[in-house]
């Protein structure tokens, strides 16, 4: 299988390449399980971190930084934009994205509780990788709903073209590769 090395917070690692399509590969990202990558990424970015008073992620990829960066802040509240509605959740509103890791369309929820507290305050938006950008759109949307005020998208990893955003702040630069496995973005 063709890989990539990369070198974030000075912890090298190997990622696998995945075909997005025929003629596209992205580098698979992941955190879960490696405790050592996050916490030093956690690390990092709250050291470029605005003020904020909560964090906002989209389950599932986004959930071991913002909550390393939330223990790391002093056991910080943070809060979760789910895949699917729970029993728990009351006054559920949502919205669609397309990620770009993802065939179908999917829909992100959040509860009324969370936005009730989400209300007035400033909400730092953190996610793994940031390619498209879909996924920070769709949290902004939320945060909004919510009567938040966005100050800050941060990532581990910004993906191809999202390198190029000013509104984003990352840690390392993330490829996109050629069916050969060179890079091309």
């Amino acid at each position: 299988m063709k890989s990539y090395d990369i070198t974030i917070c000075g912890l090298k690692r190997k990622l696998p390449l995945c075909p997005l399509t025929e003629d596209m590969y992205i580098g698979s990202f992941v955190t879960f399980g490696d405790p050592e990558l996050t916490t030093a990424c956690a690390e990092e970015m709250l050291r470029r971190a605005p003020e904020y008073d909560f964090i906002l992620t989209a389950e599932s990829k986004g959930i071991p930084i913002a909550h390393e960066m939330s223990r790391l802040a002093g056991n910080r509240r943070y809060f979760l934009a789910r895949k699917s509605p729970k029993l728990y959740m009351s006054g559920v509103f949502e919205v669609s994205v397309r990620s770009i890791t993802t065939a179908k369309i999917q829909k992100l929820y959040l509860d009324q509780a969370d936005a009730d507290e989400m209300r007035g305050k400033k909400i730092l938006i953190v996610d793994d990788v940031v390619s498209t950008g879909e996924s920070l759109n769709s949290l902004e949307y939320l945060v909004e709903k919510a009567g938040g005020e966005v100050c800050g998208r941060m990532c581990i990893v910004a993906e191809g073209d999202a390198a190029k955003r000013d509104d984003i702040t990352y840690l390392a630069y993330l490829p996109l590769f050629d069916a050969d496995g060179n890079p091309v973005a």
